[in-house]
Parts: structure tokens; C-alpha cells; sequence
């Protein structure tokens, strides 16, 4: 066999002892064998990173609630079945090399492609103030919900019971008149307030709680410039889901753990009743 494809079982662990042993010694008196040697270890190791990047990205928002969603399998009798071999899931050597191959070309393609543009072409529209404060607005969300929805004694601000005192607060502090929806009927009950700043706007949130003790936040601010499309806009950051959405100059979300298969749904209740 080619000496690169012998390298390569060599680096799997796929060689017999005999084998193993020449191809060592060959490896440390033969320049040209240490090159090759070399260069399949280092283009493993670049395959094996970039798979490893690609299992960091988050799980898609449709597919955390397809499978959260998903109806469990009809018992059937058990019926005897043939064993199944074991998958390997780490990647080999020639299959990280392969990866790394395909990840270069793919890199080449592209910038060739960018490079070949025509110069008169127009260059992407840069984002517009409201898009970038609304992006804003968003990672703050994310970053304050995951710190008080820890905060078990110090959640909210204003109590549950309260609830004329936190309606004039956010009212006259945020700006924007709002209701308390009843989302009693998807197993959520009411907290409390509080307010903070986001997106250097202050910003009103009322929370809820289920009986699995996952907080639910609603928040609202005002943002110049915004859309008026009511249209929901899901994003996921790490263990944070957001479904948000404009109306009438204001910005509302709903936010909430990435697993809950029902946030959107949670969403349309409030968007009807906030």
C-alpha cells in the first residue's frame, strides 16, 4: 500500500505489532516517512478541532422543541433482534484529514468567489441604529435573565401581590402601558417585577415561574426606529431562548430556557394580552 495510507492506519492504531514496529523505525530513518508522518498528524489535528467546533454550535431552537414536543414510541411486544456493531464516533486520522481537506477547499472556494466580485458591486448595507440597539438589547436580556433566574430570594423587585405599585413603576420608568397576561392556562404563575437597563434603556420584565421552577420573563422597552411588523423573531444564546417581537415603538420578549418546547406559543399569549 501507498506509504501515506500505511501512515495513516499507523496513526489509527490500525496496524498489526510487526507492522507497527517498521513503520517506526522507519519513521525515525527515513526523512521523507517523518514528513508525510508529520503532515498527517497535523492535518488530524485541524480536522479534529473543526469537529470539535462544530459540536459546540447550539442545538437549533425547531429542533430543541421537536424533540421536546415528540410523542413517545407505542410499546410493541419485545422481539428478539440482531446485535448492532458499536459506532465510532471520534473521528480517525484520514477522516479528520479528509474534514480539514474539504474545510480548506470550501474556505478557498469562498474567498475566491468574494475575490472575483466586480469592484463597482455594492458592499452589504451596515446595520441600521435600531437593529444594532435592538441586537444589543437582546445580549443584555440573555445575560440578566441568566443571573436572576438563579436568584431564588431575590428574583424580582416588586412581589406578586403588589401589583399597582408595579404598574405605575415600569409604566412611568419604561414608558410603555401594559397589562399582566394570565398565563395560568401554560402552567405559569406570576412572581413578581423588577427593572433594569438594556441596550442603555430601561426595561420593565415581569416574571413567572412553572411548578418545574423554570422562569419565564416578559420584557418590554421602547426603541426608536423600530419595525412595526409584530412578527415573532426566535434566537437562541447558549441555555437562553428570546421570541421577540415590535408594536407601536416598542419592543417585547419573552424569554426563557432554550429546552421549553412552548415558548412561542407563550409568546402569542402575550403578544394577545400585554
Amino acid at each position: 500500500m501507498p506509504l501515506e495510507v500505511r501512515l495513516s492506519a499507523f496513526m489509527d492504531g490500525e496496524t498489526s505489532r510487526e507492522e507497527k514496529d517498521e513503520l517506526e523505525k522507519l519513521i525515525a530513518s527515513d526523512p521523507d516517512a517523518r514528513r508525510i508522518f508529520d503532515e498527517l498528524k497535523h492535518g488530524s489535528d485541524v480536522g479534529r478541532k473543526a469537529f470539535d467546533e462544530v459540536l459546540k454550535e447550539p442545538v437549533p431552537l425547531a429542533l430543541v422543541r421537536s424533540i421536546k414536543s415528540a410523542q413517545p414510541p407505542k410499546t410493541r411486544d419485545p422481539s428478539p433482534r440482531l446485535a448492532r456493531p458499536s459506532l465510532k464516533l471520534a473521528p480517525t486520522g484520514r477522516q479528520s484529514l479528509a474534514a480539514a481537506l474539504i474545510l480548506f477547499a470550501l474556505g478557498g472556494g469562498i474567498g475566491y468567489f468574494f475575490g472575483m466580485q466586480p469592484p463597482g458591486m455594492p458592499a452589504a448595507a451596515p446595520p441600521t441604529p435600531a437593529q444594532t440597539s435592538t441586537r444589543n438589547w437582546l445580549d443584555d436580556i440573555a445575560a440578566y435573565h441568566r443571573i436572576y433566574s438563579r436568584q431564588p430570594h431575590h428574583m424580582v423587585e416588586l412581589q406578586a401581590s403588589e401589583l399597582d405599585e408595579i404598574g405605575k413603576w415600569l409604566s412611568s420608568t419604561v414608558g410603555v402601558k401594559f397589562n399582566f397576561p394570565d398565563l395560568a392556562a401554560d402552567g405559569l404563575v406570576f412572581q413578581g417585577a423588577r427593572m433594569f437597563v438594556a441596550g442603555g434603556k430601561p426595561v420593565g420584565q415581569l416574571i413567572y415561574k412553572n411548578l418545574d421552577g423554570d422562569v419565564v420573563a416578559i420584557c418590554f422597552t421602547k426603541i426608536d426606529g423600530a419595525s412595526n411588523d409584530d412578527n415573532f423573531d426566535e434566537t437562541i444564546k447558549d441555555d437562553v431562548s428570546i421570541v421577540s417581537w415590535h408594536r407601536n415603538g416598542v419592543t417585547y420578549a419573552v424569554v426563557g430556557p432554550s429546552s421549553d418546547a412552548m415558548l412561542d406559543q407563550i409568546a402569542n399569549r402575550v403578544s394577545s394580552e400585554i
